[in-house]
């Protein structure tokens, strides 16, 4: 089955946000490597997209760690990987609300 890419409104602001934190703190070069990471996470999704972990069976909702301080939250959905979320891992957990 071919999926499409789908990022709700919360995962695009995270993202954005953790591009404009890189950019901000680090370098070009770390923002620029992060988002070729999650490009490269996003592809292998598309083709395979139970390879990650299910953090919340009842939900579907599988947890890719990007970095060691990321995970991305993702539902498989009948036609689409959706991106609900980016999570910085130093956060208390109680504060994932997806």
């Amino acid at each position: 089955m071919k999926y499409k890419e789908r990022w709700s409104p919360r995962a695009s602001s995270d993202f954005d946000a953790i591009i404009s934190y890189l950019l901000k703190e680090w370098t070009v070069k770390e923002a620029l490597n992060f988002i070729d990471k999650v490009e490269r996470i996003i592809a292998l999704l598309l083709k395979s997209p139970k390879m990650f972990k299910a953090s919340n069976k009842k939900r579907q909702i599988r947890q890719c760690v990007l970095h060691p301080n990321v995970s991305m939250y993702y539902r498989i959905t009948e036609n689409a990987i959706e991106i609900l979320a980016m999570f910085d891992n130093r956060q208390k957990p109680s504060k994932l609300k997806l």
